[in-house]
């Protein structure tokens, strides 16, 4: 790790707390975490077991998404909420359809930037890849740093991807004003990918297990804001709906790539607790 990546790792960090990046990461069964990471996402598995193939789930959605759009000859793409580098990376995968694809990581937890430098550092192209640290809701200044890394064009279409992340932003109207302020700083043709955790169509006991989860996070300082299908649908305001429109995750173009662990919910695609979307700007 270079000198800069150990400072952005240092700064900043509670381990006194668990964090949702890390947390995630555990899930997914990286190693980017910590003694507090573990403990707190073996306790949320104590209550609802589903949640690592939930985790995994929509780490498929965004291959697809991203596989998607780089099809349609996307090939510039900002990630939201980026988290810790895992396999399948944004940029690996838009590599994979259209090799020479740009890709900027934003994320606000610095083991999550501090990784991603590394792995940029290491794998990756200073002209094609690049990281920001930074609070997503601060749409403008997330945009103009995204732009001076001279990775994205913006007079270009951009696909945007705010991915496992929503449902960690407030249950008031400002999320909703962020995403309208990004899809207004994007150029037409761009895409907005976006998935978020829901309550509906959970039974009692269901609904019983996840709102113990919720407490846990509520506690840990990362409430979790679950939305319904018409809240998820407020943030594509603007955009024109992709087919299949707003569904359930495992519905979102499952034959675009493999996704062994979607395939788990084909039968009950409600049990994900999740909507997808691909929205473009017309």
């Amino acid at each position: 790790m270079t000198e800069s990546a150990r400072e952005d790792a240092g700064a900043g960090i509670d381990l006194e707390r668990p964090n949702p990046a890390r947390v995630y990461d555990w899930f997914l069964g990286g190693s980017t975490n910590w003694a507090v990471d573990r403990e707190f996402g073996a306790q949320v598995l104590a209550a609802y077991p589903a949640v690592r193939t939930m985790a995994r789930v929509g780490r498929e959605f965004l291959a697809r998404g991203v596989t998607h759009l780089a099809r349609q000859g996307i090939t510039q793409f900002l990630d939201l909420g980026s988290g810790v580098p895992t396999a399948g990376n944004v940029h690996e995968i838009a590599d994979s359809v259209n090799p020479g694809s740009r890709c900027v990581y934003v994320d606000n937890e610095p083991v999550a930037v501090a990784h991603a430098r590394v792995l940029l550092e290491r794998e990756g192209d200073p002209a094609r890849h690049a990281v920001v640290h930074d609070d997503l809701l601060r749409a403008d200044e997330v945009w103009e740093r995204a732009v001076a890394t001279g990775v994205l064009d913006p007079h270009r279409p951009v696909g945007l991807i705010v991915v496992n992340v929503l449902y960690f932003f407030g249950d008031d109207d400002r999320p909703h004003e962020v995403l309208a302020r990004y899809r207004d700083l994007l150029a037409p043709g761009s895409y907005l990918l976006a998935s978020h955790l829901t309550d509906d169509g959970a039974s009692a006991d269901e609904a019983g297990d996840r709102d113990e989860v919720r407490d846990r996070y509520r506690s840990s300082g990362s409430a979790l804001h679950l939305r319904t299908r018409e809240e998820f649908t407020r943030f594509f305001d603007g955009f024109e709906l992709v087919d299949p429109g707003v569904v359930w995750v495992p519905e979102w173009r499952p034959g675009e790539r493999d996704s062994p662990a979607t395939a788990e919910f084909a039968a009950d695609p409600v049990a994900s607790s999740g909507f997808a979307a691909l929205g473009r700007k017309p």
